[in-house]
């Protein structure tokens, strides 16, 4: 067993001080012991669950992110000095099939406390464009795509699940309860706390559920496009429909065909806007609008918020997405 990986520095520069006697005491310690400034040491894979881990943590967690401000989750590659890293963190917070390399690096890291985000609600299979979704590609046991869709770079759960359920306030609840069961578990001397802002953000996303129901309710059109299909789950808990212009993947290229239905589909269900991402290029967006007479405007997966993101944390960038929403599908 690696001692040194379970220990955090300051009980281990002790026990090194100390002798046997203090090294066999120490490795028994808690995760709730944390590094020497006593906090639980968290590591989050991406924005989503770095937000849930601050938000439920608060003053009792020091959260390390491994999908640092401006790089799209999709195509982070794991550094061996992030690896190392992780494998010293007390809790690991992460949302499988989503970052394949964050995937294998948690699988090998051997760290006790591990909660997938995937785990924690249920996941379905969404996707507007042929081969990426329910009416698409269908996945049996023996292909050897199941996994991982050929081309789009992008892993996926079982029969092609769509990992983005942070963009339902419902489902970001859901994952926002067991993270908060997950913190408590292991720092329980802060349970309490951990109990008290796990309500705080369940109540705040309840009420961002609201505002969506309300403010979409009405509206010339249902329809709308974005650059890759990260909408599912809002689409569903709101009424919508999602057309997609590369399906799971934001930096793959549509093929002409596509371009073509989506320019038909704009047509009939009175689209008046393309919507892209901060965080992928503009150019399939640009080139659909160009074509087809139609306004661009900004629908923020979530990935990840930088300078250039339309607020400085989720519940502001929900609700630029949620007027963003409302302009382009003719809110009454």
């Amino acid at each position: 067993m690696n001692v040194r990986r379970l220990i955090p520095t300051a009980a281990l520069a002790a026990a090194v001080a100390l002798g046997a006697t203090a090294l066999t005491a120490c490795s028994g310690a808690t995760a709730a012991d944390g590094g020497k400034d006593g906090k639980l040491d968290v590591t989050a894979s991406f924005y989503p669950m770095q937000f849930l881990a601050e938000q439920i943590g608060k003053d009792h967690v020091k959260v390390d992110i491994l999908t640092k401000p401006g790089v799209e989750p999709h195509d982070l590659e794991i550094t061996p000095k992030q690896a190392t890293k992780l494998g010293e963190a007390d809790v690991i917070l992460y949302l499988k099939t989503l970052q394949p390399a964050v995937d294998k690096a948690v699988a090998q890291s051997g760290v006790k406390n591990i909660v997938d985000a995937a785990a924690l609600t249920k996941l379905e299979a969404h996707g507007s464009e042929p081969g990426h979704g329910e009416a698409g590609h269908e996945h049996t046991d023996g292909d050897e795509h199941a996994h991982e869709q050929e081309g789009d770079g992008h892993a996926h759960g079982e029969a092609g699940e769509d990992p983005h359920v942070w963009l339902d306030p419902t489902k970001y609840a859901e994952i926002a309860q067991g993270v908060g069961a997950a913190l408590k578990k292991a720092d329980p001397d802060h349970a309490a706390d951990y109990d008290k802002n796990t309500a705080e953000l369940v109540g705040k996303l309840g009420a961002l559920d609201t505002e969506f129901k309300d403010g979409l309710k009405n509206t010339a059109t249902k329809t709308f496009i974005t650059t890759h299909s990260a909408f599912g789950y809002l689409a569903e808990r709101y009424g919508l429909d999602q057309e997609s212009i590369s399906g799971v993947d934001p930096q793959s290229e549509p093929s002409p065909a596509r371009m073509k239905e989506l320019q038909a589909v704009a047509k009939k269900d009175n689209v008046s806007t393309v919507f892209f991402e901060t965080l992928a290029s503009d150019k399939t967006a640009k080139s659909l609008a160009g074509d087809t007479g139609l306004k661009t405007d900004v629908l923020d997966p979530l990935e990840g918020i930088t300078d250039k993101s339309q607020g400085a944390d989720y519940f502001e960038v929900m609700r630029s997405n949620l007027k963003n929403l409302q302009k382009a599908l003719g809110a009454k």
